[in-house]
């Protein structure tokens, strides 16, 4: 047989199995898509074939219509989860299950889940919700708690007999603890009675009672309409004549009055509908079994009334919400995105009579503050003043525009704001100050004019200048804190150009001869005051350099040297002890013939001095002081009033003045110099009614039918009176705010009596009487009767005996300076004072390291360097102070930073050479080989040139010139060449190809006209690193962040160094490299953090707390401080200490607490439906325990808000039901149970505490039990809960029996909760009976015997007889008898006959209580055994002969050997 197949087909038959389907496809996502399936034709046994096998009309469909799921449908679609089922037990493998359940049972529960249409919330397939997230879990494991049975508290004491005389019931009552869960058994019996006996009664009992029903709910009266109408039918002649009066027109304008008084009263309290309506209740006789009987049964002269007026009870209503206020953030701020937004309701109808409060009016939630339209928020200050404020009453009426006018705000109460309160503290950053740094001053300049362009008559000023190399920060900030930067020394014949000579030309001797005196004309520039080359036409007045004589050596003549160049000038100015001297010399280079040439000067003429800085040493600068205050210029204020841009108007131009001075050596003076300024405004500173009550209103006539008074409109009633909302000023409010801000709504309705005739009419009370006496005196008041009647007066005495009058007692207080205590019933308490005690709180000291010392030399005097400061240890850190830094052997810390110095900052300075000293001295021509020296000198360069000596160390060793060198001193006749000129650079890159050369000038020609000089160009071939150098630039690493000088972290900057490196690796000045225009594209610098140690910062102490206690010994006042910026990094951490706390004042505690409840009272009837009343008293405690049992005078609660157990509300008065004689009722409620978790082994399973509180059932008589009520059980569920265990306690053995019970592990004794199979026996007697002599029961409930005895035990492992056991007396020191007797058995509760100190007794008892020998029985006989064969073996080995050794011949030496110990005497 053939069969189609499709995918989901596996077996031998088409049969559906799943739903393999493909995916779903489709153009368009939803019900539009496609999915597919293959299907192909089998045979029966799985083969595949032809269609054609099959039958066609078989075939499934291999296509079918799907729900396309797309990205954007996750959210239209989501899975709803269903809340989880009970708990169900799992099916257990083994059918055995424990007798007694420990720790719960496992189960499992399942929910339902499905995937559902969001908006509509249609159920859709779990396939589009799977397309986005799997399906949630359907079920999971959970934990059946065990069956707890309900626990119920001990029995009470039996009450009192029920009636005073005869047989009456007595009973005694227990309360839950406990109630039954997860299926436990139920409650016993929480009531147990017994008969009771009395005396005979004398009179006869009371068979019959007057019971009062309960009163109905308030019914509204029938309008007026049905009123009249039935008021007509009944009497219609009262009608008329009531009409009649109504037809009068003063009772009818007075009428009219009240109609519109009370309209306005309704239309004023719109938010009141109180309506005054009726209830009544029914009266019945009752005898003692239950039976209602006739009222004439129920001997009473006056029938309790069955009618009474009261207040419909109404709910509130309030209004649908409004729309949601704008989100209270109108900007984007990462920290706190969220805000909030506010609607509200208002109130229709305030609530009635009930007991149910209005809902909340006012509802929040938080609200995002993000999207393209919201801009962020601006950068708050660092450090906030966070109040609230409001705006003033002379604002709200006003539209200000806020680019132009501030509005003034006052600060409010804090409660009054929404949302987070703001941070007062962030960390911020604050720049260290730089100070200013100057660079050194540059050389004199010459003497100028102050003004170049105005010159007539002025003097003359030689300058110096400085300028600002590092901007000052902090302070006052800009350059008013650098030091002057211009100094000026008063100069004669001051000129703004002037001549400077470049170089000299060569000598020209005069009348056109070859040697001889000439002149020497000086090539020159015009240069301005700055040294700056200008145009030759500006020195037109300037005197032109004049040619320099000179002389161009015949032959054989004395030949000298060029003048060297004049030397740094030895002061910077001249005074009365120092002055200012240039120094040029010049050397011989040849000496004369003697037969004829010119001879050489003497040694004087070869040097020249010269003056220089002439100008005096008084330096003048100018000293400016602050600026003084702005003061308003009214000249120009008028016109030129400027607004800025935060809207305040700068009101008027100002003027500013400071102090500039001249200074020299502090004297003289000059005016003022002015600055405009804007003086800043002036700031503007800117600074429930109750109504009267209405009329009484009764209970409607029609109702209250015949009863007496009904005639003459008199009786209770209820009155009510309107309520509105006022400002403290009397200006309108709404309700709301005085439900926010005024308290409770006072009370709406209250019970009023209008007096009929015969009523009793008393006084108001009069004021208490002064309270004479010590503790316990008593003082009264007093009310008197106005009018009555012998009934009234009846009635009333009736009454307050019923009532019975409280008597208020006062307590007296004594006050003591020392201690708190008790003086009789008195309670004594402190005077508001302390004892003080110095203490000490160790504060945290930080490690302390000295200042830094100054920055070191650079290490290198060309180049990049380091230079290094240190700091040493002062003292070390304690109390957990902030920690030391890495220190080194010596306690010191280095900081090494990088440097760079001037290659020209120290420079080699030489002298001329001297002359040249010839060795072997040709005493006729002077002349030969030799050496000449020069003084070598490593100095200071400055901007006026080289100005002290210093050490050679400083100046580079590599390049310090010669000293001395070879030299040769031309004879007469030779000819004379000036020294060689420098040598010429070498072409880059370097090769030996190419040369430099150096020449010199022929100065003297040779004698002899044969002979000529030689040849004055010398040259050498450009080796590298030897005379030629190639120049690059090298960057250093960068360094480490560098900060300012007074700073220890945060933001600072990053170094690198920029070097000329020659190419032998020696660092070169920077002008090298930059001669030869080399790029140089790096930054030298960069900003960089080094990160602060913040420490713990806390805020100041706060106020001392208000007390925690209002009163009494226990109070205490805290002040707290906050961590403000929590510590980091390596920042000392916060102290624990947060908080501090001293004792309160000591102070009485007075509260309002109720007295007990007085017994239930039915008025004008035995029982029923009646009243009880509590008093409020003012009490008075100590405060240490709640313990307030002390009534003291209601005066010292005269302050205190009446409250009672959290409640406003106080409840004096409320309904109670008397029991007729014979009824069987419930008794009141028991107080809640403590709150009780389901714990296993004292962890919380999860499901919630529980609290439980019941009502017994009392039984007056006996016949009356089938119409007793069931016992009531009442549970609330509860937060504070706790894990309880419950446990066996027993009692000690009192002979066969003992007492077993059940007590939680609060203490508390319980009937259940502890395990049935683990309680332990009551009895423990034995089975069968213990009668053989000096036996006894044990608590295995076995027979043993008594101290002193062994047993003898039968077959069946029963005693048989007790024997008795010799006794071993061990003497003791004292005890000279050394014999052992046997004496007779002891019974083990007499006491020993021997004295103390005599011996020790032991009882040898071999057999155990089963009759077998005991186990030291069995150790005495092995000993015995092993000893015995010792003895054995001893003896043989005594009695046996020995045998004769051999004798063996050995005359072999054995060899000595030493065994060294250390020992030094070895």
């Amino acid at each position: 047989s053939f069969s189609y197949r499709s995918s989901n087909d596996r077996g031998g038959r088409s049969v559906k199995r799943g739903c393999p389907w493909g995916r779903c496809m489709g153009d368009e996502c939803g019900l539009g898509g496609i999915q597919t399936r293959a299907v192909w034709c089998a045979h029966a046994e799985g083969w595949t074939t032809l269609h054609t096998n099959c039958k066609q009309a078989e075939r499934p469909n291999n296509q079918q219509n799907c729900f396309k799921v797309c990205d954007w449908h996750k959210e239209l679609y989501d899975w709803r989860l269903g809340p989880w089922n009970q708990c169900q037990p799992v099916i257990s493998r083994s059918l055995e299950k424990p007798l007694e359940c420990t720790k719960g049972e496992e189960g499992i529960q399942v929910r339902e889940i499905t995937c559902v249409q969001k908006d509509k919330d249609i159920p859709a397939e779990d396939i589009i919700c799977e397309y986005f997230e799997p399906k949630p879990l359907l079920e999971q494991a959970c934990l059946i708690p065990c069956q707890q049975d309900c626990i119920v508290s001990e029995f009470s004491a039996w009450s009192e007999c029920s009636k005073t005389c005869g047989s009456g019931l007595q009973h005694r009552t227990r309360h839950v603890v406990a109630p039954p869960r997860f299926g436990g058994s139920g409650c016993p019996n929480l009531t147990e009675f017994q008969v009771c006996q009395s005396g005979p009664c004398e009179a006869e009992e009371l068979m019959y009672s007057l019971h009062v029903g309960p009163w109905s709910t308030c019914s509204v009266p029938h309008s007026r309409q049905v009123r009249q109408a039935r008021r007509r039918g009944k009497n219609k002649e009262r009608d008329k004549e009531r009409g009649k009066g109504v037809k009068d027109p003063e009772a009818r304008e007075l009428i009219k009055k009240k109609r519109n008084r009370n309209r306005q009263n309704r239309q004023e309290n719109k938010y009141w509908d109180i309506q005054i309506g009726y209830q009544t209740r029914e009266v019945t006789c009752t005898n003692k079994t239950g039976k209602a009987a006739d009222l004439s049964f129920c001997q009473q002269e006056k029938l309790p009334m069955t009618f009474q007026s009261c207040v419909i009870t109404k709910e509130c209503q309030v209004s649908e919400w409004s729309e949601w206020s704008p989100c209270s953030k109108t900007c984007h701020d990462t920290a706190s995105p969220t805000g909030t937004r506010v609607r509200t309701r208002t109130i229709r109808q305030f609530p009635i009579g009930g007991e149910k409060e209005c809902p909340e009016l006012e509802e929040k939630e938080p609200c995002l503050s993000q999207g393209d339209g919201v801009a962020p928020c601006k950068a708050s200050a660092k450090t906030l003043k966070v109040y609230k404020r409001e705006p003033s009453e002379n604002l709200k009426s006003e539209k200000y525009n806020n680019q132009n006018k501030k509005l003034s705000s006052k600060p409010v109460d804090l409660k009054l704001c929404t949302g987070p309160l703001p941070n007062t503290t962030q960390l911020c950053h604050i720049p260290c100050p730089i100070e200013c740094e100057v660079s050194p001053w540059s050389a004199w300049g010459p003497c100028t004019y102050e003004n170049c362009n105005d010159q007539q008559g002025k003097k003359g000023f030689k300058l110096r200048k400085r300028r600002i190399t590092n901007e000052p920060t902090g302070g006052s900030g800009g350059t008013g804190n650098c030091p002057h930067l211009l100094e000026a020394i008063p100069c004669e014949e001051p000129s703004c150009y002037d001549w400077k000579a470049v170089r000299l030309g060569d000598c020209e001797p005069d009348n056109g001869k070859e040697c001889g005196p000439g002149t020497q004309v000086q090539e020159v520039v015009c240069i301005n005051s700055d040294g700056e080359e200008v145009d030759r036409q500006l020195c037109r007045d300037a005197i032109f350099p004049i040619p320099v004589a000179c002389d161009a050596p015949c032959p054989k003549d004395c030949v000298l040297s060029t003048w060297s160049t004049w030397s740094s000038c030895s002061h910077t100015c001249s005074g009365k002890t120092t002055e200012g001297k240039q120094i040029r010399a010049r050397s011989i280079l040849a000496y004369a013939d003697e037969e004829g040439g010119v001879r050489c000067p003497n040694s004087s003429a070869l040097q020249e001095v010269r003056s220089c800085n002439e100008h005096p040493c008084t330096v003048y600068h100018w000293q400016t002081g602050p600026w003084g205050q702005c003061i308003e210029d009214t000249s120009v204020s008028s016109f030129n009033t400027t607004t800025t841009w935060n809207g305040e108007a700068s009101c008027s131009i100002g003027m500013q003045t400071r102090k500039v001075i001249c200074v020299r050596v502090n004297v003289g003076q000059v005016g003022p110099k002015n600055k405009s300024c804007g003086q800043p405004c002036r700031g503007l500173a800117q600074a429930s009614l109750t109504h009267k009550w209405r009329r009484c209103q009764l209970v409607p006539w029609s109702v209250q039918q015949d009863s007496p008074g009904a005639q003459e409109g008199c009786g209770p009633g209820r009155q009510a009176r309107a309520i509105t909302c006022r400002k403290q000023d009397g200006g309108q409010a709404g309700i709301h705010e005085c439900l926010q801000y005024a308290g409770p709504v006072p009370a709406l309705t209250q019970a009023c009596q209008i007096p009929c005739q015969d009523d009793c009419q008393l006084t108001s009370w009069s004021k208490f009487s002064s309270c004479n006496g010590d503790c316990g005196a008593v003082r009264t008041r007093k009310r008197t009767i106005v009018a009555s009647t012998s009934q009234t007066e009846r009635d009333l005495t009736k009454y307050l005996k019923h009532a019975g009058i409280c008597l208020i007692v006062a307590i007296l207080y004594t006050y003591t300076r020392v201690t708190g205590g008790r003086d009789g019933s008195c309670l004594v308490f402190l005077h508001a004072g302390y004892i003080e005690e110095a203490c000490i709180i160790p504060c945290p000291s930080d490690c302390k390291l000295s200042e830094w010392s100054n920055w070191s030399r650079c290490s290198k005097s060309c180049g990049s360097g380091v230079k290094v400061r240190s700091k040493w240890l002062r003292e070390k850190p304690y109390n957990g102070g902030r920690p030391c830094p890495k220190l080194d052997h010596v306690n010191q810390v280095y900081e090494v930073v990088p440097c760079h110095s001037d290659c020209n900052q120290y420079i080699w300075v030489t002298e001329p050479w001297s002359v040249c000293k010839v060795t072997f001295v040709n005493m006729r021509d002077n002349c030969g080989e030799g050496v000449q020296t020069r003084k070598v000198r490593c100095m200071q360069n400055t901007a006026d040139g080289p100005s002290e000596h210093v050490e050679d160390y400083l100046c580079d060793p590599e390049e310090m010139p010669l000293g001395s060198r070879e030299c040769k001193l031309p004879c007469p006749e030779d000819c004379v060449i000036s020294e060689w000129g420098p040598w010429t650079r070498c072409a880059l890159p370097c090769n030996q190809s190419s040369f430099r050369q150096r020449s010199a000038d022929p100065i003297r020609q040779p004698a002899d006209e044969g002979r000529s000089c030689p040849d004055a160009v010398e040259k050498e071939p450009c080796n590298l690193n030897k005379n030629c150098y190639h120049y690059d630039y090298n960057v250093t690493d960068w360094s480490t962040c560098q900060l300012s000088e007074k700073a220890v972290c945060g933001n600072g900057i990053k170094t690198r160094m920029l070097d000329c490196v020659r190419s032998d690796g020696k660092s070169v000045d920077l002008k090298y490299c930059e001669e030869l225009g080399l790029e140089k594209n790096w930054q030298m610098n960069t900003s960089c953090v080094v990160e602060c140690p913040v420490n713990c910062q806390l805020s100041d102490w706060s106020l001392w707390s208000e007390c925690s206690q209002t009163c009494g010994l226990t109070g205490k006042m805290i002040r707290r401080r906050t961590v403000t910026q929590p510590f980091q990094g390596d920042g000392r951490p916060c102290p624990s200490l947060m908080d501090q706390s001293k004792p309160c004042p000591v102070k009485p505690c007075y509260r309002w607490q109720y007295g007990q409840w007085s017994p239930c009272q039915v008025q004008e009837a035995q029982c029923g439906e009646g009243t009880r009343t509590r008093n409020i008293s003012c009490v008075v405690s100590d405060g240490s325990a709640d313990d307030f049992r002390k009534v003291v005078d209601e005066e010292f609660c005269a302050d205190i808000e009446p409250i009672i157990d959290g409640n406003r509300n106080m409840v004096v008065e409320e309904t109670c039901t008397q029991p007729c004689p014979g009824d069987c009722y419930l008794k009141d409620w028991s107080s809640w149970s403590l709150c009780q978790l389901t714990c296993v082994n004292g962890e919380d399973l999860g499901f919630g505490g529980i609290q439980v509180r019941s009502r017994a059932v009392i039984i007056q008589e006996l016949e009356n039990q089938h119409l007793c009520p069931e016992q009531m059980l009442e549970t609330k569920s509860c937060d504070d809960g706790q894990c309880y265990e419950y446990k066996w306690m027993a009692s000690a053995w009192k002979g066969s029996s003992r007492t077993v019970w059940c007590q939680r592990s609060d203490g508390v004794n319980v009937t259940g909760g502890c395990l049935v199979l683990s309680q332990p026996d009551t009895d423990r007697s034995c089975n069968p009976p213990c009668s053989q002599p000096h036996s006894y029961c044990s608590e295995t409930k076995t027979c043993h015997c008594e101290e002193g005895y062994t047993e003898v035990m039968s077959s069946n492992s029963t005693l048989e007889q007790c024997t008795l056991i010799p006794v071993v007396v061990i003497p003791t020191v004292e005890d000279r008898r050394g014999d052992v007797k046997t004496s007779r058995a002891v019974h083990p509760t007499q006491p020993s006959s021997n004295p103390a100190g005599r011996g020790r007794t032991w009882f040898l008892q071999p057999f155990g209580p089963d009759g077998r020998l005991k186990t030291w029985v069995y150790g005495v006989a092995a000993g015995a055994f092993v000893l015995l064969i010792f003895i054995v073996s001893m003896i043989y080995l005594a009695c046996k002969k020995p045998k004769k050794p051999q004798r063996r011949q050995n005359n072999r030496l054995k060899p000595l050997t030493l065994a060294y110990d250390g020992d030094a005497d070895m």
